[in-house]
């Protein structure tokens, strides 16, 4: 009786640790980013199909938490979530997260009011601006350090372009996929009202990432990267993309 006690004992007690350390799932977090990342797609957006196939062929299953971006950045440099699934380089990043090799690119450009007649030429062309960005998100280095213009931070795309039409801003900025998407879910009639310009701030790869804290950083990001190979020579990933129109 003694024995079966103590068995039912440790089952109870040390059999969970012993499951978590062998672990194949992988908790992933950010905020909807549509069509890269979007919680009305069944399968979640783009970022979480290639991710998701990457790291299966490797036996890995990925669960998505859907919160705002800095906590899901917070939270996976504390290792609190695994992943960042759809994260741009930076500097500053690179000092707590660890990086897979890039899975696809944006282009960042200005988003304007449909009869402004600015464009983007470097820099200096923004002296004197209010430009509406997003916290935590990895804008270039030249961008984020510049004093020639006022940078008004939001925690999303719609409240900037709110912002933006109401002339609380003069610019904001998004990958054009990303931003006609969103608009287009969430008020269609704005897009009718703005304009993007013809230069892209930036073109920034995409990433995934893992919080240097995590005891599984490396297992993870070189099991992605080692997915992400197979998947490229099985043709999965070209027929993701694919359906998303991206070549």
């Amino acid at each position: 009786m003694k024995k079966n006690l103590f068995i039912f004992i440790l089952f109870i007690f040390i059999f969970p640790y012993i499951s978590m350390a062998g672990s194949k799932q992988i908790t992933a977090a950010g905020d909807p980013w549509p069509p890269f990342v979007d919680p009305q797609n069944p399968k979640e957006g783009l970022s979480l199909e290639i991710v998701r196939s990457a790291l299966k062929s490797e036996g890995y299953s990925v669960k998505m938490n859907y919160v705002p971006w800095a906590r899901a950045i917070k939270k996976v440099k504390e290792g609190k979530y695994d992943i960042l699934p759809d994260t741009w380089f930076s500097p500053k990043r690179a000092t707590y997260l660890k990086y897979s090799d890039p899975y696809a690119s944006n282009s960042i450009k200005f988003i304007k009011k449909k009869n402004d007649n600015f464009e983007y030429n470097g820099i200096k062309s923004l002296k004197g601006k209010r430009i509406g960005i997003i916290r935590g998100y990895g804008y270039s280095k030249a961008f984020m350090n510049s004093k020639l213009f006022k940078k008004d931070v939001t925690s999303d795309l719609i409240l900037n372009i709110k912002k933006l039409i109401k002339g609380r801003i003069d610019l904001t900025l998004e990958d054009e996929i990303v931003a006609r998407i969103r608009i287009a879910q969430k008020n269609p009639k704005l897009i009718e009202k703005l304009s993007f310009s013809q230069k892209a701030l930036s073109s920034e790869n995409l990433y995934i990432t893992c919080g240097l804290k995590n005891p599984r950083y490396k297992e993870i990001i070189n099991a992605f990267n080692r997915g992400l190979k197979k998947i490229k020579a099985d043709g999965t990933y070209n027929s993701i993309m694919a359906t998303y129109g991206i070549k």
